[in-house]
Formats: C-alpha cells, structure tokens, sequence
C-alpha cells in the first residue's frame, strides 16, 4: 500500500535503480518533496559504477506523474524571488548529466510537469491505458519549461497542437509521434522494463557515458561543429579499455567483460 509520508521511493532490482514517485492519492503530482527525492536519488545514483540503468515512474495504475500540484496556488511554477533557477530546473539538469540511461516506466496518465519528467528520460516504456498531454492552457498557464524538452522530442506541429489545445492523447498516438519507445498492457509493464534493462546490460558501460554526453552536446551544435566533436570523441574513445575489451571479445567471440573503470576516462567534458 503507498505510503505517501514517503514522497519518492527508490529500490534496487537487478541492474537498475527504481525510483517511484509515491503520491498515489494525489496522482503522483510533483511538489518540492518529489522534485527533491528524486533529484536526491538521482545523483547518489550517478557514483554507483554497478548501475546499468535508472526506472523512473509512479505508484500505482492510474498516473505517472500528473504535473505540478496545483494545491500549492501559483507558487509551484516559480522560483523564490533571490533563486536564478528552479528545483524542477536543476533536476532536470542532473537527470540530462548523469551518464546513466533512464527509462521512464509510464504507468498511467502522463501530463503537464509528468510530460517533462518523462521526456527528460532517454527511453520510455507505456502502459497501453496511458495518456500525455499538456492541459496547462486551461488554468490559465503555459508548459514554459516543458518546451525545453519536448522541442528535443516532438515535431513542432504536434508541439502545438498540445500545448495550445492542452487535448490530451492516448498511448497508440504517444507511440506514433515518438515520445514511446513501446506500448504494451500493463500487465506486461514491468517484464518489458526488466528486459530493456537487461539489453543496456550489455552495454558498454563507459560506451554509454560517453554516448550520452555526445547526444547532449550535440543538440545545440552546428552540422560542422557536430561533425568535429564527433570525430574527436570516437577517437578518445577508442582509446579506453572500454573500446580495446569489446574488440577483443569481438575478435575472441566472447561476451566481453565490463569490468568497473576508472572514471577518468569518462571525464571528456
């Protein structure tokens, strides 16, 4: 049963790093308890070299995270008058860091602030009764901060018709526009995570840092500039002992051994 004296809970399953937004009664709505635990969750997280994945989601059936809550009147959307940026800002800018992949298990209803949440994530795996959208113009409000990471997701058509609508959409849709990964009935939930979790396994572990930062950077890079960092990355990457043990177990038909790094090798900023 939620105990929601305990906004945010974090376990350990195989691989991965569960942590669940355990506001079932309020619809795992976000308020600066859940913003923090998972920002707290989040960057213990990133110095545990056994973690091959983080699963973020809520409690429950019904939600994923409902957005702000509105409980809290206007206050919820701004920071205190003497702070530049927002607790929902510098979660954000840890969950975007940390060279972790992150699934979000979306098992149920996925809007507003719960939209941004989600799309900060790298992979996404839906509940088919699931719904997204972003109903922010209909309290007198607009997904400011949320554009900031669904322009990385959505095209600017679809962008628009849900921001200026607020019209929410159903799990097939979310598929087809390509904020899911994979629909399947909640049933199947969980066993459709564990088993994405088990393919990033097999990864590279200072591969997938280092992919992760590139796909960052290079959002905001010109063609020609992208072009550059990505040829120097490759070949400091292919450098490390990440990249000289998966060709040799390539070479030895093997399945290589990803043993813990120095994470020296994944400090290429």
């Amino acid at each position: 049963m939620s105990n929601e004296e305990n906004p945010v809970l974090t376990n350990r399953r195989g691989n991965a790093l569960w942590i669940s937004i355990n506001r079932e009664g309020r619809r795992n709505a976000i308020n600066a308890d859940v913003i923090s635990g998972i920002h707290a969750a989040v960057t213990a997280a990133a110095d545990d070299e056994s973690l091959r994945a983080i699963v973020l989601t809520g409690v429950g059936e019904k939600a994923f995270c409902a957005g702000a809550d509105l409980t809290r009147g206007p206050g919820v959307f701004a920071a205190a008058p003497d702070v530049p940026t927002t607790d929902f800002g510098r979660l954000a800018r840890a969950m975007r860091e940390i060279g972790i992949p992150i699934i979000a298990r979306v098992n149920g209803a996925c809007v507003a602030g719960g939209m941004g949440l989600m799309a900060l994530c790298d992979l996404a795996i839906v509940a088919d009764h699931a719904r997204f959208g972003l109903p922010e113009v209909k309290v007198g409000v607009f997904p400011m901060q949320v554009l900031v990471y669904l322009r990385r997701m959505l095209g600017p058509r679809q962008l628009n018709l849900m921001c200026l609508t607020g019209e929410l959409i159903n799990a097939a849709k979310a598929q087809e526009i390509g904020i899911a990964n994979e629909v399947v009935p909640y049933a199947q939930l969980d066993a459709r995570v564990d088993a994405l979790v088990e393919l990033l396994s097999g990864a590279s572990p200072t591969a997938v840092r280092w992919g992760k930062h590139a796909i960052t950077a290079m959002e905001s890079m010109s063609f020609e500039g992208a072009i550059a960092f990505a040829e120097t990355q490759i070949a400091l990457l292919s450098r490390t002992s990440s990249a000289q043990e998966g060709l040799a177990a390539f070479t030895e038909k093997r399945t290589p051994n990803w043993i813990s790094e120095n994470r020296k090798e994944a400090n290429h900023d």
